[in-house]
């Protein structure tokens, strides 16, 4: 009976328990090679985003914090020749398959110079549309608030949304909205 027992029960567990710890030193080592990687790539994928919305700036300066209702945001100051071209901020919003971040770039007249996508996880073949080219750049020269349609004529500060991905769509606008204000907490002035 007691042999029983240890084949059952004892056993087993010892090589539960053995899997499990050599599993997580696996899983640790793992870790400790390709986080210095991913961080590397992380950085690198911000710069390419800052000069690809802000493209009249030639450096940024260092991350800097700006607060809005409470919460805190990373923005960098462009500049070309010693002069400050504008801003980019870092903002993002929920969408329907999670946060969706952004860099938004905003020149010296409060106009959106561009918007680059650094984080999305929504519904392949919709809401993953955002990354397009022809979405992106309805946002390019606005500068008042932004309201998203479905249907209809567009005017000057509407984004037509993607066909689908209306919560998608809104999540972007707002994570775009929120960058506008920013501009104008850290000094920028609105043309409009």
């Amino acid at each position: 009976m007691k042999n029983s027992v240890v084949k059952e029960i004892v056993i087993p567990a010892i090589s539960l328990l053995l899997i499990c710890i050599v599993a997580t030193a696996l899983l640790g080592f793992t870790n400790q090679i390709t986080a210095p990687k991913i961080e590397q790539l992380a950085i690198e994928t911000q710069m390419k985003a800052k000069q690809e919305v802000l493209s009249s700036a030639s450096e940024f300066s260092e991350e800097k914090t700006v607060s809005l209702d409470g919460v805190d945001y990373a923005y960098y100051e462009g500049t070309a020749n010693g002069e400050k071209v504008g801003f980019v901020f870092a903002t993002s919003a929920k969408g329907y398959g999670g946060d969706i971040k952004i860099m938004v770039g905003i020149d010296n007249t409060g106009a959106v110079t561009g918007v680059s996508i650094l984080e999305i996880e929504e519904t392949a073949g919709l809401g993953m549309n955002a990354k397009n080219e022809s979405f992106l750049s309805q946002y390019t020269g606005k500068s008042n608030t932004l309201s998203v349609i479905k249907n209809g004529e567009k005017g000057e500060n509407d984004i037509q949304a993607l066909t689908g991905a209306t919560i998608t769509s809104n999540a972007m606008t707002k994570a775009v909205n929120i960058a506008l204000d920013l501009y104008k907490e850290v000094g920028g002035e609105s043309v409009g």
